[in-house]
C-alpha cells in the first residue's frame, strides 16, 4: 500500500475530512517504498526493502491546534485518529503564529517519478554494488558505498478544499575508496530522479583515481590559495547561504541578509556580477515537488541575479505580518555556469589546491556567514595546469558571500545533492590549519 494513486488518496482523506468537528482539519497522506544495499571492504553488508504509508491529521479549534498520526486505513482507525487530533488540540495553548489553511491552489506538472526507479530490484541493487566492487578489487584497493533508492507520494487535503498530490522517486549512491595501508582516500557521489542514468562504475572509478593519486600527501602551510572547488566541495557551503536567506531572521538582524540600522540587503549586489542562482521545481535535470508541506505552489523563482540579492524567503505567517506575498525557500538550487569541465579550469590553473570533498562543516558568525569545515577524500596540488601531488587535508574558515566575491572562473554545472552546481575557481580560499583527515 505505500503508493497510492490520486484517486485512492483523494478518497481516503475526504473520508478523514468528513469526520473533522474541528474548526479546520488539514490531512497529510504519504507512502514510500525505500530500498538499499551497502558493501564495505569490497563486500556486500546489508541490504533491504520497506514500505510504510502514514496519516497525519491536524485539527484546529480557534488557534489551538493538535497532531495525530495512523498507518492503518479502516474506518475505525480513521475516525480514531481524528478524534485523537481533537482531543489533543483542545488541551493545546493557542498558537500566536497560528495562519488558517490554505484554500484551493494550482500547481504546475513536475517530472518527479520514474518507473523505472520505483521498479529497481534486489537483483538490480546487487548488480550496481557489484559493478562498484569489480574496479576496486582489480586496482586492490578497499572499497565502501551506499546505494539507496525510493519512490512515494505525498498527498494534501484541508476542509477549505485544498487538494495536492505529487508521485517522485530518486536514486543515490556515494563510494569511498582507499589504498590498503589508509594512505590515500577517494569519493565520489551520483544521484537522480531516474535510476538509469546511474552509472556505479564510472563514480568508483573516479573514487579509485582519487585514492590511489592521494596517498601519501604531502604537508602543504596553511594560508590563501586559489582553490578549485569541485561541485560537491561547495555545495556544503552554498546550503548554509540559502538557508539563511530567510526573510524574518534578516529583518529580526540575525543573518548575513541583515543590513546595518535595519531592513534587508536585497537589491544590493553582493556577490561577482557573474553569480546567478534560482530555483525551479519544473526543472527537467533536478525536478522537485510542485508544493511545499503546507501546500503552497512553488514556482521558479530568481534568488541571486547578476550578483544581486532579488529575493528572500517569508513564511506565511511573516509574509501577512509584512504585507508580502508568501515564498517558499528554494527546494533546488541551480547555479549559471559555463561550458568548462573541472579538468578544463585545471589545465588554465598556474598553481592552486583542486578540493574533491569538504564535510563537517559548522557556523562561525552568522551575521557575516563565516564556516569552518574540513577537506578530506582527495586533496591535491596543481602546478603548471597539472596535478602535481596530494596534499595533506586542510580546515578552512571562509565564507560563501566572500567565495563568491573571488570567484575567478566556473565551469558547466552538474547535478550533486538535487542541486545544478559548477565547478569554480576561487582565489584566495583560507586554510586556517592542517587536518589529520585522509
Amino acid at each position: 500500500m505505500a503508493i497510492l494513486s490520486k484517486d485512492q488518496a483523494r478518497e481516503i482523506m475526504k473520508k478523514v475530512i468528513s469526520f473533522s468537528g474541528a474548526d479546520f482539519c488539514e490531512v497529510n497522506l504519504q507512502g514510500n517504498r525505500n530500498g538499499n544495499i551497502r558493501y564495505a571492504r569490497n563486500t556486500v553488508t546489508t541490504s533491504g526493502e520497506d514500505q510504510d504509508t502514514s496519516l497525519t491529521v491536524q485539527s484546529t479549534f480557534g488557534k489551538k491546534t493538535g497532531t495525530a498520526t495512523v498507518n492503518e486505513f479502516d474506518e475505525d482507525s480513521l475516525r480514531d485518529v481524528v478524534r485523537r487530533s481533537e482531543e489533543l488540540a483542545k488541551l493545546a495553548p493557542d498558537d500566536p503564529e497560528f495562519m488558517e489553511p490554505l484554500g484551493p491552489q494550482e500547481y504546475g506538472e513536475s517530472k518527479t517519478y520514474f518507473d523505472s526507479t520505483a521498479e529497481l530490484t534486489p537483483d538490480r541493487r546487487a548488480q550496481y554494488a557489484y559493478e562498484s566492487i569489480t574496479p576496486s578489487d582489480e586496482n586492490d584497493l578497499v572499497s565502501a558505498g551506499f546505494l539507496q533508492d525510493r519512490a512515494g507520494f505525498t498527498a494534501l487535503m484541508n476542509s477549505k478544499g485544498l487538494f495536492a498530490y505529487n508521485q517522485s522517486t530518486n536514486a543515490s549512491f556515494s563510494v569511498t575508496s582507499r589504498t590498503k595501508d589508509g594512505t590515500g582516500s577517494g569519493w565520489a557521489s551520483q544521484d537522480f530522479n531516474d535510476v538509469t542514468n546511474l552509472d556505479t562504475r564510472a563514480a568508483t572509478e573516479t573514487a579509485i583515481e582519487k585514492s590511489i593519486g592521494s596517498a601519501n600527501a604531502v604537508a602543504l602551510e596553511p594560508g590563501n590559495y586559489t582553490v578549485i572547488l569541485e561541485p560537491h566541495a561547495s555545495a556544503g557551503l552554498l546550503n548554509f547561504m540559502f538557508n539563511a536567506m530567510d526573510a524574518r531572521t534578516a529583518d529580526e538582524g540575525r543573518s548575513f541578509m541583515s543590513k546595518s540600522g535595519g531592513g534587508t540587503r536585497v537589491g544590493e549586489q553582493m556577490f561577482d556580477e557573474r553569480v546567478t542562482i534560482y530555483s525551479d521545481p519544473f526543472n527537467a535535470e533536478v525536478p522537485r515537488s510542485p508544493f511545499t508541506s503546507q501546500g503552497l505552489p512553488r514556482k521558479k523563482t530568481m534568488w541571486i541575479e547578476n550578483g544581486v540579492v532579488k529575493n528572500l524567503s517569508y513564511s506565511r505567517y511573516w509574509a501577512e505580518r509584512n504585507n508580502r506575498e508568501p515564498l517558499p525557500g528554494p527546494a533546488n538550487r541551480i547555479m549559471e555556469g559555463g561550458t568548462k569541465s573541472t579538468e578544463d579550469l585545471i589545465a588554465e590553473t598556474e598553481r592552486g589546491i583542486l578540493v574533491t570533498r569538504t564535510w563537517y562543516i559548522r557556523m562561525v558568525d552568522p551575521q557575516s556567514l563565516l564556516l569552518t569545515g574540513l577537506t578530506r577524500d582527495g586533496t591535491f596540488y596543481i602546478e603548471n595546469g597539472q596535478i602535481s601531488h596530494a596534499v595533506r587535508n586542510f580546515r578552512f574558515n571562509e565564507s560563501p558571500v566572500i567565495m563568491l566575491n573571488n570567484l575567478e572562473e566556473f565551469g558547466k554545472p552538474v547535478r550533486t545533492n538535487g542541486h545544478m552546481i559548477p565547478p569554480m575557481k576561487i582565489r584566495d580560499f583560507t586554510f586556517s590549519s592542517l587536518s589529520d583527515a585522509v
